[in-house]
């Protein structure tokens, strides 16, 4: 459009006008920013001077938007743990406050999505939507918020529902040697929370990139990213950022549970968490301790597990159940990093190099593994049979070392020894299948009631199957028992029977002799003397 010059003024008029009145009752204000200087730069540590007013735990921020945490708060300076790249830092930048302690975005957006632990996302899904955010680090709830562990944690995993059963709002530690399954297990709990009511975070501390997207690929397949958040820090990121990692997705975790909802989250795994702190501390040089560890490396711990909890009725009666994963180094439960959980949660699964090599999957180690707490969460079909069957496992285990040495063994013991082999098949399980509460029971009840007892060990897999199936003919209103704190009645428990019964009836036969079974089990010149003592001829 054209202005002719006689219509400027009219044009230009009140313009002039608002800005003359904008003047007259503009106030200049003087705001105090302070600002400091890297005096010297470290991988993953900076120490800064000039920030006088600053907080511990302070998020500070760096030239390029390197974002960092106050860690040491001395006199004259303080010691900050970088949460990005450092490599175009350098002493004499410039460092500014951001009045604020580290936080993470939380909300149901952030369901489904894959995030590192500064709410940024990585999976190539456009950015997170959340509308609040929590500091990473909170405070426990009070002792007198919290109730009673009673309400069961499936995890679909027959050996942990029926003899070392997790309740939702407990601490359940896995720990086990490397490559022994221990990931394995979290994954599948988190599978059979589908159609459970029950959020879940998945939390990657310091893995390989591959190990991550091999695990987010295996949720995504089975539908479990509608229910889950996973929070990943890689082997290659910054000690900071990986010391960080579990303490957000906690907040992350917490944000449901205050809502009411139950959460389950696991922290995969806090070896590299501990060893990712020791590796701060002794940049900042604190005193190492034990192992080079530093003194509260007990307290880093016990406060992010103590977050963990059931709350009570008039606080929403939300859940966080905790499954922290530990590595041991040569099936040394008493190191330090292991001891220290074992004394911070409810309880242990551990699982056993031999039984892996042995291919006993999950290669749960029923002896060493307890929980504290969860028994008084399981449900009553799951006790009615447990007891009975961890007596029987423990003597089976028992009489299985004794019978390698060669003894003569009775047939009352051969029978307890090949129904305990009957149980260890039963109670191993493929990845990523878990089986549902109805199938777990129908197993459990037929191994108890012996009738797998006459079932070939090769044919176990195929006969657990064909229970597994015959499950889904228990009538409704049975099933819908099996799901409550009710006890099963003698009726219902028959009518289960049966139905494993005639699905073992295809099955049923003389297994292999017992004698000729043991004599696997034994040295070769002692399996030699053993067949022929059977046959009736002399060995020298």
């Amino acid at each position: 459009m054209i202005v002719k010059p006689e219509n400027l003024p009219s044009v230009l008029g009140p313009a002039l006008s608002a800005v003359g009145q904008a003047r007259k009752t503009f106030k200049p204000q003087l705001t105090s920013k302070e600002v400091g200087t890297i005096t010297a730069i470290a991988t993953g540590v900076a120490k800064v001077a000039g920030l006088p007013s600053v907080g511990f735990e302070e998020l500070i921020r760096f030239q390029g938007g390197t974002l960092g945490i106050a860690f040491n708060v001395d006199e004259d300076e303080i010691d900050v743990v970088l949460l990005g790249p450092h490599s175009h830092l350098n002493a004499g930048d410039e460092v500014g406050r951001t009045s604020r302690v580290m936080d993470v975005a939380v909300g149901d957006g952030l369901l489904g999505r894959v995030i590192d632990p500064l709410g940024r996302p990585l999976d190539d899904k456009g950015p997170v939507i959340t509308s609040e955010r929590l500091p990473i680090e909170r405070n426990a709830p009070h002792i007198m918020d919290r109730a009673a562990v009673t309400i069961p944690l499936q995890t679909g995993i027959k050996v942990i529902d029926a003899l070392i059963p997790v309740g939702r709002g407990q601490r359940e530690l896995i720990l086990g040697d490397r490559q022994t399954g221990k990931t394995a297990i979290a994954i599948d709990t988190i599978l059979n929370q589908r159609d459970q009511n029950l959020l879940c975070v998945y939390c990657a501390i310091g893995q390989r990139a591959s190990a991550v997207a091999k695990t987010v690929a295996t949720l995504r397949e089975a539908g479990a990213m509608d229910y889950t958040v996973v929070v990943v820090t890689e082997g290659n990121d910054p000690p900071g950022l990986t010391f960080i990692a579990p303490y957000a997705a906690t907040s992350i975790a917490e944000h449901f549970m205050a809502q009411g909802r139950a959460v389950l989250i696991v922290y995969d795994d806090l070896t590299q968490h501990a060893r990712a702190y020791r590796e701060l501390s002794l940049l900042l040089r604190r005193p190492p301790g034990r192992e080079a560890f530093p003194g509260d490396i007990f307290y880093i711990h016990a406060r992010l597990l103590e977050r963990a909890t059931h709350l009570r009725e008039e606080l929403g009666s939300g859940s966080l159940t905790a499954l922290p994963i530990v590595e041991t180094e040569a099936q040394n439960l008493s190191a330090y990093i292991p001891t220290n959980l074992i004394s911070i949660t409810d309880g242990q699964i551990y699982l056993s190099p031999a039984l892996f090599e042995l291919g006993v999957l999950p290669a749960v180690d029923v002896g060493k593994s307890v929980s504290r707490v969860g028994g008084k969460a399981q449900r009553a079909a799951f006790r009615a049979v447990a007891g009975d069957l961890k007596l029987a496992y423990a003597q089976f285990e028992e009489l299985e070392t004794f019978a390698r040495f060669g003894a003569k063994l009775d047939q009352d013991t051969r029978k307890t020894i090949e129904h305990g082999r009957r149980i260890r098949a039963c109670l191993q399980q493929p990845e990523n299948a878990p089986v549902s509460v109805p199938a777990q029971i129908a197993i459990l009840l037929a191994v108890t009631t012996k009738l797998f007892d006459t079932v070939a060990l090769g044919q176990m897999a195929n006969a657990e199957l064909a229970v597994q199936k015959a499950a889904s003919n228990i009538p409704a209103n049975v099933r819908a028992q099996l799901e409550s704190a009710e006890k099963l009645s003698d009726d219902d428990r028959a009518a289960i029977i049966e139905i494993a019964r005639q699905a073992l009836a295809p099955f049923q036969g003389a297994p292999p002799s017992d004698a000729i079974a043991e004599s696997r089990n034994r040295s070769p010149l002692v399996a030699a003397q053993f067949k022929a003592a059977k046959d009736g001829t002399a060995t020298s």
